[in-house]
């Protein structure tokens, strides 16, 4: 029989090789994705004993000019070569159901902490993946905003109602969901309502890609198929910095609210230090003009602690203004973190390093701080928002962590036939 050895076993070879590609794409992904799970090898700072980690248009465009020596992606060749496919050739199909004007298929602003939901929204239909022929989708978008229906005054309850009964709508109305039981379709939310807004779909919560702002491995975040959308406050208030060690001369800052355990303690730590600007308040605007926001040009590390979800804009904040962010937040997966080495640009500590955090930040040399500033420099465009969308901004990375599981769902549907 053609395509068959003789001698060999009545079974074909090609499931078991299948198979053996999906584990790997599998093991491969997941691995990446866990990485912030437990403590990376960073530079060997000077610990005292304390145990710590350092832990994107229309036409496809060219590939970064990547330095492999002193890069901040994991592999700067697997990176823009999967980028480049990407642009070449991803598709995703929006379903077109549902009224704009209520909950669904528009952004409802640009502007805020939740600015994240409402470009992507909006980007997505301004780039060249939307494909209008659902039979060319790698992925299809479930276009409701958790977002807008909180914008309207909506309740908890009527919020799982309404995704409720749009997904089931559309999964009746539709073929392509149970092709995959939803493995290749995805929604995207920031805040922090999109949690319980579908509550009502454990299936969906279960099987689709969750783009969520709050990604905690601690709330059924599952890092190998869900992805860590970065929360960005825009517009920003001044421009970025960088490249500007020499005024930087406060050793770590924090202005907030103490609306989680760690910010409490942080303050409560910390607030009288000399050395550490830690306020347990957001500073006021009645000191003066963009106080808060002119301090992350003054400072060297800029604390970073989880608040009522485990993300902060804080992270992008101090991205744009190239403060070295220090991570205080367990159970945070990172954004773009398949594909960025964390490492490089920021610092990733435990919770419960908060203790000795003044001790931590003093033993990172001179040296070390100018490497993490300069790698800063380089994520910065990765970090921001534009509408239309530029190449390698947010909205491309987050596209490339799309792109990345579609090729793992393509891989799972060879298996299964």
């Amino acid at each position: 029989m053609a395509g068959r050895v003789p001698g060999a076993a009545a079974s074909s070879p090609l499931p078991r090789a299948l198979l053996l590609l999906a584990a790997l794409a599998l093991f491969t992904l997941s691995f990446l994705s866990l990485r912030s799970l437990r403590p990376a090898a960073g530079p060997s700072f000077p610990t005292a004993g304390v145990s710590f980690s350092l832990g994107a248009a229309d036409k496809p465009r060219p590939v970064l000019p990547l330095q492999p020596s002193s890069s901040v992606y994991h592999s700067p060749e697997a990176f823009a070569a999967g980028y480049a496919e990407m642009e070449r050739s991803f598709k995703v199909y929006i379903y077109p159901d549902g009224d704009p004007k209520t909950f669904y298929q528009t952004p409802r602003k640009l502007t805020g902490k939740y600015a994240s939901e409402g470009y992507f929204f909006q980007n997505i239909r301004e780039s060249r993946f939307r494909t209008d022929d659902p039979d060319k989708a790698h992925l299809f978008f479930v276009p409701i905003s958790p977002h807008k229906m909180r914008g309207k005054g909506t309740s908890y309850e009527n919020m799982t109602v309404i995704v409720k009964d749009y997904v089931e709508g559309l999964i009746n109305k539709y073929p392509y969901w149970n092709r995959t039981l939803g493995a290749d379709h995805f929604f995207v939310t920031c805040h922090d309502v999109g949690v319980r807004a579908f509550e009502g779909l454990p299936f969906m919560v279960k099987n689709s890609i969750r783009v969520v702002c709050s990604p905690s491995y601690n709330v059924d975040f599952i890092p190998h198929k869900d992805i860590a959308l970065p929360q960005v406050l825009q517009p920003f208030a001044l421009p970025e910095g960088g490249n500007d060690i020499e005024n930087r001369t406060i050793l770590g800052f924090w202005a907030g609210h103490r609306n989680s355990k760690i910010r409490v303690i942080l303050a409560r730590v910390w607030e009288n230090d000399t050395e550490l600007a830690i306020s347990n308040n957001r500073i006021s605007r009645a000191i003066g003009e963009l106080v808060y926001q002119k301090q992350f040009y003054r400072t060297k590390f800029c604390i970073c602690p989880g608040g009522s979800q485990v993300n902060s804009a804080r992270i992008s904040d101090s991205i744009h203004y190239g403060c070295v962010p220090v991570i205080l937040s367990d159970y945070y997966d990172l954004p773009f973190n398949d594909a960025l080495d964390w490492r490089k640009f920021a610092v990733v500590l435990r919770e419960r390093d908060v203790y000795q955090l003044k001790s931590i930040l003093k033993s990172i040399s001179q040296e070390e701080f100018v490497s993490l500033h300069k790698s800063l420099v380089q994520v910065q465009k990765h970090f921001v928002w534009h509408s239309p969308p530029v190449p390698y901004d947010a909205f491309h990375m987050v596209m490339y962590e799309l792109w990345l599981r579609h090729n793992v769902i393509k891989i799972s549907s060879w298996m299964d036939h």
